[in-house]
C-alpha cells in the first residue's frame, strides 16, 4: 500500500530510540498517522513542528497497518507562530483540536482547505481569531453539528435571536426564551459574522466548544492548548 499527499503536521510523539509516530492532516487521506525513522534527530526534529506544511509518502505492507512515513517540508511556519501570542496558542489550538475531534483516516478536503488556509493568516493577528471563529464553526458543520443561527428554533423570527439551545445548535429568540433564557447559551453576535474584539470571539469560543466537546469528543472534553489560546484571546487584546 503506498499513497502521496499533501500534509499539515499535526504533532508526534516518541517510538524506540530515534522514531517518532507522526500524525498528519492530508486532503485525500484524512488524519493519518505513521512510523518517521529518525524523525527525533536533529535534521527531522525542527521539520516536525505542529502546523508545518509538508509533503508525505505513506507506505504499508497492508492498508490497516500503522506504516512509514517519508516527509519533505514544504514552508515552516514556525517564525510566524512565534511572533505573537495569538499565533503561538493558536497553532497549537488547531492541532491539537484536530487530533482530539477527527476520527482517523476519514477524509474531510472542505476541512483541509480552510484549515491551510487559516495557518497562512498567521502574521495577521488581527484577522486572525475571527478567522479562527469561523473555523470552529466549520469544524462542527463537517462533523454534522453545524449551528443554525439564523431563525427561531420554536417561533421561525428572524428578529431578536439572542440564544442558543444547548440542544439543537439553533438560534432562540428572547420572547421565545421566555423562563427558560437562563439554561440557553448566550447569542455572541461575532457567531453571525459580526465583527468582534478578542475577548468577544473568546465568548463565542465558548459556545463553539460546548458542541464541540459534546458532539466531537469521546469524553466530553477539549485539548488544553484551546483553553489557552482563549485564555490569550482574552487577555489584554491577546497579541
Amino acid at each position: 500500500m503506498e499513497w502521496r499527499d499533501t500534509a499539515i503536521c499535526l504533532g508526534s510523539r516518541p517510538h524506540g530510540e530515534s522514531a517518532v509516530i507522526l500524525d498528519v492532516f492530508t486532503p485525500n487521506q484524512g488524519r493519518h498517522s505513521g512510523m518517521v525513522r529518525g524523525g527525533a534527530g536533529r535534521k527531522m526534529g525542527p521539520i516536525l513542528q505542529p502546523g508545518a506544511q509538508l509533503d508525505v509518502v505513506w507506505k504499508a505492507r497492508l492498508d490497516d497497518h500503522l506504516g512509514s512515513f517519508t516527509v519533505e517540508p514544504v514552508r515552516s511556519r514556525m517564525a510566524q507562530a512565534l511572533a505573537h501570542r495569538v499565533a503561538l496558542h493558536g497553532v497549537s489550538a488547531v492541532t491539537e483540536t484536530l487530533r482530539v475531534v477527527l476520527a482517523e483516516r476519514d477524509p474531510h478536503p472542505r476541512l483541509y482547505r480552510a484549515t491551510e488556509g487559516l495557518l497562512d493568516l498567521l502574521d495577521q493577528p488581527d484577522l486572525w481569531p475571527l478567522g479562527y471563529l469561523r473555523w470552529e464553526m466549520l469544524l462542527l458543520e463537517v462533523l454534522g453539528f453545524g449551528l443554525d443561527l439564523d431563525r427561531c428554533v420554536t417561533s421561525g423570527s428572524t428578529e431578536d435571536l439572542v440564544y442558543i439551545s444547548p440542544k439543537s445548535g439553533r438560534a432562540v429568540s428572547r420572547v421565545a426564551a421566555g423562563d427558560w433564557a437562563d439554561r440557553l447559551l448566550p447569542m455572541v453576535p461575532c457567531l453571525r459574522g459580526a465583527d468582534g474584539e478578542n475577548a468577544d470571539v473568546a465568548a463565542a469560543l465558548d459556545v463553539t466548544g460546548y458542541f464541540l466537546a459534546k458532539n466531537g469528543t469521546v469524553e466530553g472534553k477539549l485539548p488544553e492548548a484551546r483553553a489557552r489560546f482563549l485564555a490569550v484571546l482574552r487577555s489584554s487584546g491577546g497579541v
